[in-house]
């Protein structure tokens, strides 16, 4: 049994699973929201605050890991541990209750993530576009089958994009309808820079995952999109209502409470986005990161060329 520690700028999520008969069974889920990245745009460090909701939160991970017999566990850092001068504290300090954290690349990152959305979904000659918008960082892949043909990683997230665009409480819905373009248009100059390489790989289908996503992906099924769909179109139409939803404080049909605060600036990533590339429409990915973490693991080897020692250099498993 394996577990997987994804340590993103905005969640942290534990993954628990275990090899059965020749397929991965996930046995146990636990994500909490930690917002490790707040305010680093700006500061460069991870706050007081935010470290102790961190080495919490790592503690409880750690109680709940110890109800299984787990062989292996791989904990990663992501973008809010590549850009802080504190970030080394917050490892040492993590090692102390006992979990050893790896630094992973943007790249690196990225490359895990492709293996676990791609592992949800059917065998395919389809050149796919993959997207995962996190709390610091976006990563985009153009893969068929195992083969990458595209990889990036951009320093772009909702947490980034609500600490830059979204910080005045109290706005009004004609203020906040200003910053979302504000906060798009610099969102659709960020993933233009690569966009030549996007048409170049070329896809034919795209597929994203992140909480981001998943929030935006139940918010247009709740005003009638498709289910499992984001289609550009209806995420624009939808820009009056979200401004009105946070000017106002209302309660939005498929919005969490715990996100709102990540509403308005993940609406602005994705369509900057989706213009950027001219994607008319997505579908959402359930698995991710963490997924790829795991099917990395439990198989412990470098097989399909899914991975390759540069792609994952100095990153190790550790025993529990």
């Amino acid at each position: 049994m394996h577990a997987c520690i994804d340590l993103g700028s905005n969640s942290f999520h534990l993954l628990i699973g275990e090899w059965d008969s020749g397929q991965i069974r996930i046995v146990e889920r636990l994500s909490e929201k930690v917002q490790l990245g707040e305010n680093v745009r700006s500061t460069g460090h991870i706050s007081a605050q935010a470290f102790e909701r961190g080495i919490n939160c790592l503690r409880r991970f750690k109680l709940l890991m110890r109800q299984y017999p787990l062989e292996q566990y791989w904990a990663l850092g992501t973008n809010t541990f590549r850009v802080t001068d504190n970030a080394q504290e917050f490892i040492t300090a993590a090692a102390e209750i006992g979990i050893d954290i790896s630094i992973i690349t943007g790249v690196q990152e990225a490359v895990l993530i492709y293996a676990g959305v791609i592992s949800d979904l059917p065998v395919s000659d389809t050149h796919r576009l993959i997207i995962d918008i996190g709390g610091g960082s976006t990563e985009l892949i153009i893969g068929r089958h195992h083969n990458r043909l595209l990889t990036e990683s951009l320093a772009i997230g909702s947490v980034a994009w609500r600490d830059r665009f979204f910080g005045d409480p109290g706005s009004s819905k004609k203020q906040l309808s200003a910053a979302m373009d504000s906060a798009q248009a610099a969102a659709y100059e960020v993933f233009d820079k690569v966009a030549p390489g996007v048409r170049r790989a070329g896809w034919q289908e795209a597929h994203a995952s992140s909480g981001t996503i998943k929030m935006l992906k139940a918010i247009c099924e709740a005003q009638g999109g498709e289910e499992g769909i984001i289609a550009l179109q209806h995420l624009l139409e939808l820009k009056p209502l979200l401004a009105k939803t946070i000017a106002k404080e209302r309660i939005l049909p498929g919005l969490k409470e715990t996100r709102r605060d990540l509403l308005l600036p993940g609406w602005a990533v994705l369509s900057g986005l989706m213009q950027a590339y001219e994607i008319e429409s997505l579908r959402f990915s359930a698995t991710a990161l963490r997924e790829g973490m795991l099917d990395f693991m439990v198989k412990n080897e470098k097989t399909l060329n899914v991975m390759t020692q540069s792609d994952l250099p100095g990153v190790s498993f550790a025993k529990h």
